[in-house]
């Protein structure tokens, strides 16, 4: 039993704990301590760089994985089913749909569905005065967040880890699933570099959520009183 206890803690473990506690730590130190180096310069600075210098990059891959979703629907390999020829649904089309819904949208649709429009409305991405042009933007830059291009992204990735899973039988794990596409000798470490990414993304995900619904609770008291 011991044993079993001590082989789940792996590398991919230990190095996503590690970074995550640094992480945190590095957050919690204030910016009276450690000046312009604080989390929350530092983010807001890469996050400036990025969408100021790779935006356009962002912008063409979310539609390229609109354009492959839509490829793999109307196309032969929309009809590959994703396990045994012989396998059926587990689920109804109603019940997958609601799932699927709540999964990718979540906590976030019920607050920012509306407060999204307004704040780039009230603050528009781009510059701009006139009211009109305002809204337009605001409207586009909410359908771009919360329309097809998302959903996209998600039915790529979770069609490739579905696929390696119950069409080839690997693990359903993230880095199986790239490692598969890899040479031999660099599966091993693309495999536990892939997971470890994966691992603090969701986690940081995980926390972004909760901070939303935190948010969404405490403006819900606000209002209240």
């Amino acid at each position: 039993m011991e044993n079993n206890r001590k082989s789940k803690i792996t590398k991919v473990f230990m190095v996503s704990v590690i970074f995550c506690v640094l992480f945190t730590i590095w957050g919690i130190l204030p910016e009276s301590l450690i000046g312009a180096a604080s989390l929350g310069n530092v983010t807001a600075q890469a996050q400036s760089f990025v969408s100021n210098g790779f935006g356009w990059l962002y912008l063409l891959g979310m539609s390229a994985f609109l354009i492959i979703a839509i490829f793999l629907i109307f196309s032969r390999f929309g009809s590959i089913r994703l396990g045994k020829d012989s396998d059926r649904p587990e689920y109804g089309l109603i019940s997958w749909f609601a799932m699927l819904f709540s999964a990718g949208m979540g906590i976030g649709l019920v607050f920012w569905g509306v407060s999204e429009p307004l704040t780039h409305f009230h603050t528009p991405p781009v510059a701009t005065d006139d009211p009109t042009e305002a809204a337009r933007l605001a409207m586009r830059y909410s359908f771009f967040h919360w329309g097809l291009h998302p959903w996209a992204l998600y039915a790529i990735v979770a069609l490739a880890i579905a696929y390696s899973t119950f069409r080839k039988g690997r693990p359903a794990t993230i880095g199986d699933t790239v490692a598969s596409l890899m040479k031999p000798r660099y599966a091993s470490a693309g495999k536990g570099t892939v997971e470890v990414l994966a691992i603090v993304a969701t986690a940081f995900g995980v926390a972004t959520s909760l901070g939303l619904g935190a948010q969404q609770i405490s403006g819900g008291l606000n209002f209240l009183t």
